[in-house]
């Protein structure tokens, strides 16, 4: 397969496998044969790429190509799901009969008329990094070890890595939708290890998005590398992290990554339907200070977490799930939105054509409030500054979390002094979010580096926040399962 297939719409006319109504609606025929309620089909073709720069040299370089369509049968609360990764009529037809098992023995029904759906363009690209030569992304790698390396004598390893992918889908549906989509996305990061007087700290930096080369006109390799550096340099320092109930300060940015896990995934409607959420039968109810506004938004330009139609053909937009404070709404895909009645809100995703979707978030972010960020760490005697986080574990059924700091300084008396090491953050996302008391100006979302997991599937996302101080959280302590 030569370069220019590879990066054309597939399934588009004319495309290597072409898919229209008259195909969708012969599968979906065979989908609803057995008396399903339901059917949608889930076309992908995907091809992926990785690069790894270490110790000076190229280490590795990869691409991946996955292909395959997924077929999914509703029966009332039943589900029946089958794939293949032949795009050969006879495959899809048997992948659908398949499917439709799960409602052996009823009527058969008749799928509405197929007809395309316009989406948004919210991630237009002129040159994918797919598309430039792999000189070039060894080259991008290169510049950002070099930095590294020119910027402190004390760096002594620096990892570069770049990892790129075009998606392309297409989503049929027995209610008549039909959606296509073209979702490029990269990410490139950078990771340093200083050693300074028998002391090791690590540092990192990375970005990216839906998005091209274009992505380095505004942070290039070089100042990925400062970045890294500078953390890792300033965690050589870092003292022992005080231990106890005190003020906490997240910046803002990667701090959303709190609100993301602690507040965002119960916030996602199976796990509402289910009652296993903190938040189940609470809309309409107070469950933050009036400070906060949560919402859910897929329309970000270019951002890691933004859709142009979900995996179940829904255009998704920008859902506030909780305004001044007051829970307004949950995250819905087709399934839970029937059990609420009430819409999807097009967060029905999904990893690929071999899993099912379900609700997800997107770009989620708690927007910014009327405070200087400065003037936010000037009331603050005694506390932590949280500027990067690491790993952490949630509870989703009361919202329990541990989070660890990978940089974080001591704040006295309004300034930040002392870096920290070591630091946990201990608490319930519900209880946090009523302790919000001061709110930034300055919302930022992630720079395109977020994964999330869920039931064993993972998809790109983006948080968000401005800088947010909480009177009173748990610092310190053992990290420990929840």
């Amino acid at each position: 397969m030569n370069e220019s297939q590879r990066y054309q719409a597939p399934f588009a006319d004319g495309g290597t496998h072409a898919i229209d109504e008259e195909i969708s609606r012969k599968l979906l025929t065979e989908a609803l044969s057995q008396g399903g309620d339901y059917a949608d089909l889930f076309f992908e073709y995907s091809v992926s790429g990785s690069y790894s720069y270490d110790e000076g040299i190229l280490k590795s370089a990869g691409r991946y190509v996955s292909m395959g369509l997924g077929v999914r049968v509703m029966k009332g609360d039943a589900t029946g799901y089958a794939y293949v990764e032949d795009f050969s009529m006879e495959a899809m037809t048997r992948a659908a009969h398949t499917a439709a098992q799960i409602a052996a023995g009823g009527t058969a029904a008749a799928p509405q008329r197929v007809e395309t759906r316009d989406v948004a363009a919210r991630y237009p690209v002129a040159a994918s990094t797919l598309e430039v030569p792999g000189v070039e992304k060894k080259e991008l790698l290169a510049r950002a070890d070099r930095k590294a390396r020119a910027e402190d004598a004390r760096v002594v390893r620096v990892n570069a890595s770049l990892s790129e992918e075009i998606r392309d889908v297409l989503i049929a549906t027995s209610s008549g939708r039909l959606a296509r989509d073209h979702q490029p996305l990269m990410r490139f990061g950078v990771q340093v290890i200083v050693e300074s007087d028998g002391k090791r700290q690590s540092g990192s930096s990375g970005g990216g998005g839906r998005i091209g080369t274009n992505y380095f006109d505004e942070k290039s390799p070089e100042w990925h590398a400062e970045q890294a550096v500078r953390q890792a340099v300033a965690m050589l320092d870092a003292q022992e992290a005080p231990a106890g109930e005190m003020e906490v300060v997240l910046a803002a940015g990667d701090s959303g990554i709190l609100l993301h896990e602690a507040v965002g995934h119960g916030l996602e409607a199976d796990f509402n339907r289910k009652k296993t959420s903190n938040y189940s039968d609470q809309i309409g109810n107070v469950v933050a200070s009036e400070l906060c506004t949560v919402v859910d938004d897929a329309t970000l330009m270019h951002s890691r977490g933004s859709i142009n139609v979900d995996d179940e053909g829904h255009v998704p937009g920008r859902s506030v799930l909780i305004e001044n404070g007051t829970l307004t709404g949950y995250m819905q895909d087709r399934h839970s939105a029937g059990f609420f009645h009430t819409r999807p809100t097009g967060n029905g995703r999904r990893e690929s054509y071999k899993s099912h979707p379900m609700p997800r978030m997107t770009n989620t972010m708690l927007l910014a409030g009327q405070s200087d960020p400065e003037e936010i760490l000037k009331t603050v005697k005694k506390g932590v500054y949280a500027r990067k986080f690491g790993g952490g574990q949630v509870d989703i059924s009361n919202g329990d979390f541990v989070f660890s700091l990978t940089e974080g300084y001591l704040i006295e008396d309004g300034k930040l002094t002392a870096p920290l090491k070591g630091v946990n953050l201990i608490g319930n996302g519900p209880d946090v979010m009523r302790k919000v008391v001061m709110l930034g100006n300055d919302l930022e979302v992630s720079d395109g580096v977020w994964t999330c997991g869920k039931d064993g599937q993972s998809v790109p996302v983006g948080v968000g926040c401005p800088t947010i101080k909480i009177s009173s959280v748990t610092v310190g302590g053992t990290q420990v399962g929840s």
